[in-house]
């Protein structure tokens, strides 16, 4: 069953919630990096095949930790902008020591 949200504002208390494992916000943390790796490797080195890497990065480490660690259901498959908008403003949170990883 999926919760409706009014606005990302509204949302991201949940998506918090749901990355309550360090493990989980830890392989967030390396994805995302990974993801900004990625970007930058294609737009450096001419080569866009780092944008097909890029996708695999983010999400593989990101389901892994809900799969394995937080066990639950990615926020991606009921709710997708807004996990996306999600996972960008908690790696800010976390590079500027927000959230503890």
């Amino acid at each position: 069953m999926s919760t409706s949200f009014a606005s990302f504002r509204e949302f991201y208390p949940f998506y918090l919630g749901e990355h309550s494992n360090v493990v989980c916000r830890r392989l967030h943390y390396i994805g995302s990096l990974l993801v900004l790796a990625c970007l930058a490797l294609a737009l450096f080195s001419g080569n866009a095949r780092w944008l097909l890497a890029a996708p695999f990065c983010g999400y593989g480490f990101a389901w892994i930790g809900h799969f394995f660690f937080e066990k639950n259901r990615p926020a991606t498959f009921s709710h997708p902008l807004y996990s996306f908008l999600g996972d960008w403003v908690m790696l800010r949170d976390m590079l500027i020591g927000r959230i503890r990883f």
